[in-house]
């Protein structure tokens, strides 16, 4: 066979269903795409005014209206835009993907800003086709004596074009619905797609019903405007109320002054917003505009915390406003709603790769003219250009944090509960994110103080220094890790400063009062994230770790001196009475002589096997079907003390008829102070107490 060269060739009637069917996920989105393209006329034409290239008429209003008629089946949107030309039409509607907006822009690159030119890649009127069976377009250009043209076309490939009738400047694009489409010629159904879609477009929209009978409002006569139609002049006269004076005289005294009115026909409201927000400098919007835009956009009454106003040029365009949100509760439960926009043109929720995970926990608005968007415009080219943008808006967030706690401390301790899930999660989703929040993440402590991590981790004294025997500091001994690094047991000795925890005030309510008795503190951990986010925060650390106050006794709970072998000897004993009453190998019994005498007994639970069971339970694998949460408990160790006159009765009558009762009450009490009791074991509990009392009834 001979060489053989040529190019692709793409049958229309095979292409043209499928851009109808499958070029956009969503159908309403036909709404968008066709009052984007309307925008775009309007934005051409106002430029070719200010190039000099046409005179805009001095009354020109530019808007797009959208006529709906659920009797007729139709959808009918106007601009008066520049138009088109036979030739446009047949060279932007009849070549599928042919830009008109690319060639705007080429046309005029040197004198127009691409920003605001909304389309791209010429697919945008076909999704028309989506919803209609049969579309129309009649339009007249701006040219000097342009001729309107008439275009139909049934959905297939075949098209017709003529002379048309339009005599104003602009477009109107009519669609006729299919059957399974008439819910877009709905009036609310209609108001609802197009306030998700183009709130913020930058022309006014109208939306009206055809042939809707006009409605009227009462307004001032200083009100009226040249555009309003008047339909009646309204005279109020004044209104008066009887007054009593002071010496019993009455008196007629005006309430209401005289009123001319004018009843006219209700003035359209556009349903969008041209100036958002986002787009103001930031110097120049108040909190109550911030506030009202956030009610408005995300139907929320409750006022955000505080907000970021994004407002970037270079290297790329990117405004917006984040806002946070009150988020006190468990983080898979938090559902923020970023709303990303394009030119002012709504594209999703929640596009991750421009939204790190965890800012999707907050509410807000993000426009970038320049996002490298797919064909259909709902979702982002893969571009490392958009990796940039989300490191961008990640750290605008950590300065604004940061900068927070540095200049307003007061005022980020309050929001501190809020927004703490929303921080912990960002560390542990982003590294970098982490770096700049680490010194600025707060601890609220048992005294109900906040604190941050830099401050928990100042040692009682300073690293190379020691006291001696009168208190005064001295250079500390070199010592090597053959000396001192190592235990009895000849494990590496755990140097790290141990910051405590507490994950639960009300259950841990003993060991809290302990710790306050001995003048030790420690931090409220007590949200799901949290064992996550200390472990990952020991992880990046060398310097400490975490412990629950729990975990073990610290040395100034323990009473100084006692006789070693008396506690040793106590310890066999017990050990053998609780092992026998409780039938649990994992329970290991210490006697201490502990410093406050109201405490019988304590748990003292292993901090990793503890960590293990909340991980588990944090991922939902325990319960039905799943793991047993049991398996993961840590060592507990059971420590009586051998000051309590209860303990000291339990040794001296191991053997007694009631040895084993008391065993298991005692055992409980401290479980109670640990943790909630499974309801088997409350159930036997009370039981037991019952039992208990009628030993002191009898």
């Amino acid at each position: 066979m001979a060489e053989k060269k040529g190019s692709l060739s793409i049958t229309s009637e095979n292409i043209f269903p499928i851009i109808k069917k499958w070029l956009y996920e969503d159908h309403d989105i036909f709404y968008r795409e066709l009052i984007s393209n309307a925008c775009d006329a309007i934005t051409k034409l106002k430029k070719l005014d200010m190039m000099g290239e046409y005179e805009l008429p001095a009354d020109y209003k530019a808007k797009v209206s959208v006529i709906i008629s659920p009797e007729d089946k139709t959808i009918q949107i106007t601009d008066n835009g520049l138009g088109m030309t036979e030739g446009e039409v047949d060279e932007y509607i009849n070549q599928i993907a042919f830009s008109g907006a690319t060639d705007f822009l080429e046309k005029y690159k040197d004198k127009a800003n691409e920003d605001q030119i909304i389309g791209h890649f010429g697919l945008g009127f076909y999704s028309a086709f989506m919803v209609a069976d049969t579309v129309t377009i009649d339009t007249l250009s701006y040219q000097k004596d342009a001729v309107p043209v008439h275009w139909s076309c049934d959905g297939g490939t075949d098209y017709e074009m003529e002379d048309g009738d339009k005599a104003e400047v602009g477009t109107t694009i009519t669609l006729y619905l299919n059957e399974d489409c008439l819910e877009f010629a709905n009036e609310y159904r209609a108001r609802e797609v197009l306030q998700k879609y183009c709130s913020f477009m930058p022309t006014e929209i109208y939306l009206a019903k055809k042939d809707a009978p006009e409605e009227y409002e009462e307004i001032d006569v200083d009100d009226k405007r040249d555009t309003d139609k008047v339909i009646e002049e309204i005279h109020e006269d004044a209104k008066f109320e009887e007054k009593e004076n002071e010496d019993g005289t009455k008196e007629q005294v005006e309430v209401s002054p005289a009123k001319d009115k004018l009843k006219i026909v209700k003035r359209p409201v556009p349903l969008n917003d041209t100036t958002p927000l986002w787009g103001k400098n930031p110097s120049e919007c108040t909190d109550e505009e911030y506030i009202e835009f956030y009610r408005k956009v995300f139907l929320d009454y409750k006022e955000p915390l505080f907000w970021i106003h994004l407002n970037m040029d270079y290297p790329f365009n990117l405004k917006g406003i984040l806002y946070f949100p009150k988020i006190n509760m468990e983080y898979e439960s938090i559902e923020g709603t970023i709303k990303l926009y394009n030119n002012q043109v709504f594209i999703a929720d929640n596009i991750k790769e421009v939204i790190p995970e965890f800012l999707m926990l907050l509410k807000g608005v993000i426009d970038c003219p320049d996002l490298p968007l797919n064909v259909s415009r709902s979702a982002l080219q893969n571009d490392g250009f958009v990796t940039k943008i989300s490191e961008y808006i990640t750290k605008k967030v950590a300065d604004k944090l940061s900068g927070m706690c540095k200049t307003d401390k007061e005022n980020y301790e309050k929001y501190w509960d809020d927004i703490s899930p929303f921080i912990k999660f960002g560390c542990l989703k982003d590294d970098k994110f982490c770096d700049r929040m680490n010194d600025y993440i707060l601890f609220k402590d048992i005294n109900d103080a906040y604190t941050t991590l830099p401050e928990l981790l100042v040692s009682d004294k300073k690293k190379g220094e020691a006291t001696d025997e009168d208190g005064n500091t001295v250079e500390a001994e070199e010592v090597t890790p053959e000396d001192d690094n190592k235990t009895e047991d000849g494990e590496p000795e755990d140097k790290r400063k141990p910051v405590y925890y507490v994950t639960d005030k009300n259950q841990q309510g003993q060991y809290i009062s302990m710790f306050k008795d001995q003048g030790k503190n420690a931090v409220i951990l007590d949200h799901p994230i949290d064992t996550s986010f200390i472990t990952q925060l020991e992880q990046r650390n060398e310097d400490y770790k975490f412990l629950r106050i729990d975990a073990d006794l610290t040395d100034d709970m323990v009473a100084e001196g006692g006789d070693e072998e008396a506690l040793k000897a106590s310890t066999d004993t017990l050990t053998e009475v609780f092992k026998n009453a409780l039938n649990n190998d994992k329970v290991t019994v210490k006697v201490e002589n502990l410093k406050d005498e109201n405490i019988a007994s304590m748990i003292m639970v292993d901090e990793q096997g503890r960590r293990m069971q909340d991980m588990m339970k944090m991922y939902s694998m325990g319960g039905a079907g799943g793991l047993d949460m049991d398996m993961f408990r840590g060592n507990e160790t059971l420590v009586l003390n051998a000051n309590h006159k209860l303990v000291k009765y339990l040794t001296d009558h191991k053997d007694g008829e009631h040895a084993a009762t008391f065993a298991k009450q005692l055992y409980d009490l401290a479980a109670l102070a640990n943790r909630p009791l499974k309801p088997a074991e409350m159930s036997e509990f009370v039981k037991r107490s019952n039992e208990i009392m009628m030993l002191l009834a009898e």
